[in-house]
């Protein structure tokens, strides 16, 4: 009987079929799929009938004419078809989709349809920015007296001669659409001093909007772990995404975004990484004091195999994760932590323990509040992330290092599990160096290498040359200070002086604590 049957409808087009069989019996596949379309909210119909009327109306809209308005059929059957007679997907349902809707894009602003006058913007919070622009910068123009006292050698500050009040800026270069002046003839009699940065400044302002034009980031989608046998090329920012096997970035601007956020957890990485583009050879940088310092590192983040295994027998010593000490922590605290696990992925056989810690280290971390009390277990109430990465772990306390060094809380530290970075942290400069004058001492003690970025050069520089007087003689110089191959490609405009700009560790060096080696003279 059953031969019979199944050569019966072998031999029935799929139309008759469904004319005839107008109330199939339900087997457990096709009552799931009802199921899940009745229940996704996509997929809700407006009427409540019955699946043998739904069935006569799919047959009756088969056979009415063309020129007929449709049968009102719920909008579930448009998007997944049912299961045929004997089970198997019909040639139909493989001819439509039968996954989800595809992603929608808000699209504020269009790739060509990016620049626009801060005040004018339609992004309410570029808005506000300029707002707060006007209330808080002055005009550069050499007519104004001083407004604050210069911070290296090349601030127009220093060699304004002007006895004019300071004024607030007011007027936006059409240019580059962003408050730089007081007032339109100011601005066309220091036009050439304007040109210098013209460019960059309308870089910034098309950047800013495309962060907030709505558009799909495909370039935020980061690489997974590397495999060990894959080398990785530091030589620049191209060649290092190419074998990290990141997503093709063939945008200038996508390029600029993608590294604003990678420059903090590569520009560590590159310096650790045993295939580091910096070295000793003529132009590497690397001091041989540097050299000593981060062999000792590297030599604890790329350790042999071990062979060892999942069962008792396997078991193996295994060394302590590396302390990263992130000191001044402020953006990057925030970041998010698959930018983070970037430098995980570096390190296949490596682990890691990031350590932010500043009085500014919760920023932008709203969420997190109140954050945890301060108990005998957590005296200084961090803040644990220890589900990041297998290989990571992040903690975030709020609070000044030097407080937490003199109570011996990160002791002992050990050249070969401890590091310090200190992004940006305005060492020399006038506003923040007070500061610091507790802390770098502490610092050297430990013997640890100290990573430093700058902002620019001269940033950079003015924050040697503050370690040179504050520390004379007490430290060595692990790598030279320059521009570092990592830095972010996206520039940054300073909200209180739109004629600073910068970029994300634009340079970086490297010092340590002066080691007094022991030397033994043998008794004569």
């Amino acid at each position: 009987m059953e031969s019979l049957s199944r050569h019966a409808t072998s031999t029935t087009c799929r139309r008759c079929l469904r004319s005839t069989f107008s109330n199939p019996p339900y087997s457990h596949a096709t009552r799931s799929l009802s199921h899940l379309a009745s229940s996704s909210p996509r997929l809700v119909s407006t009427r409540s009938d019955s699946p043998a009327a739904r069935a006569r109306a799919r047959a009756r809209a088969n056979y009415a004419p063309s020129h007929h308005a449709p049968s009102r059929i719920p909008s579930s059957y448009n998007a997944k078809r049912p299961l045929s007679l004997f089970g198997q997907k019909s040639k139909v349902a493989e001819e439509e989709p039968t996954s989800t809707a595809p992603r929608t894009e808000t699209r504020v602003l269009q790739s060509n349809n990016l620049f626009h006058s801060f005040t004018n913007s339609p992004i309410p919070e570029i808005r506000r920015r300029a707002a707060f622009i006007r209330q808080h910068a002055y005009c550069p123009h050499p007519e104004h007296r001083p407004t604050r006292a210069p911070v290296q050698p090349a601030d127009p500050q220093a060699s304004s001669p002007g006895t004019a009040a300071p004024a607030h800026v007011d007027f936006e270069c059409p240019d580059c659409g962003i408050p730089v002046y007081c007032s339109e003839k100011h601005w066309a009699e220091d036009y050439e001093a304007h040109l210098q940065i013209c460019d960059t400044l309308r870089q910034i302002n098309e950047d800013e909007h495309d962060l907030r034009s709505g558009r799909f980031f495909p370039e935020f989608e980061y690489a997974g772990p590397q495999l060990e046998e894959a080398a990785v090329n530091m030589t620049n920012w191209d060649t290092f995404l190419y074998t990290r096997e990141f997503e093709a970035i063939n945008d200038d601007r996508s390029m600029r975004q993608v590294t604003r956020l990678l420059t903090y957890p590569l520009t560590i990485g590159s310096i650790l990484h045993e295939l580091s583009p910096y070295h000793v050879r003529k132009g590497g940088r690397l001091t041989p004091e540097g050299l000593k310092s981060l062999s000792a590192l590297r030599y604890t983040l790329h350790p042999p195999k071990s062979g060892g295994g999942v069962e008792i027998s396997g078991l193996r010593p295994e060394a302590p994760p590396v302390r990263i000490f992130i000191l001044g922590a402020r953006a990057e605290s925030s970041l998010p932590r698959n930018v983070w696990v970037q430098l995980a992925h570096l390190f296949p056989r490596g682990k890691f323990h990031l350590v932010f810690i500043g009085p500014e280290s919760m920023a932008n971390r709203d969420d997190e509040f109140p954050l945890p009390p301060r108990t005998a277990a957590n005296p200084f109430g961090a803040i644990v992330e220890d589900r990041v990465w297998p290989t990571m772990k992040i903690s975030t306390v709020v609070d000044y290092y030097h407080t937490l060094h003199k109570t011996g809380h990160f002791y002992p530290y050990d050249p070969y599990f401890d590091c310090f970075v200190m992004f940006h942290p305005g060492l020399g400069h006038p506003s923040s160096s007070h500061e610091w004058a507790e802390t770098v001492p502490l610092l050297l003690e430990t013997k640890a290498p100290i990573l430093v970025t700058g902002y620019t050069k001269d940033d950079m520089e003015r924050d040697i040359a503050w370690v040179n007087t504050t520390c004379r003689g007490e430290f060595d110089m692990l790598m030279e200070p320059g521009e570092n191959i990592f830095r972010s490609l996206r520039w940054d405009l300073n909200d209180l002086d739109p004629q600073d700009i910068s970029c994300g560790n634009w340079g970086v060096w490297a010092f340590r604590g002066k080691r007094y080696e022991a030397t033994r003279k043998d008794d004569e």
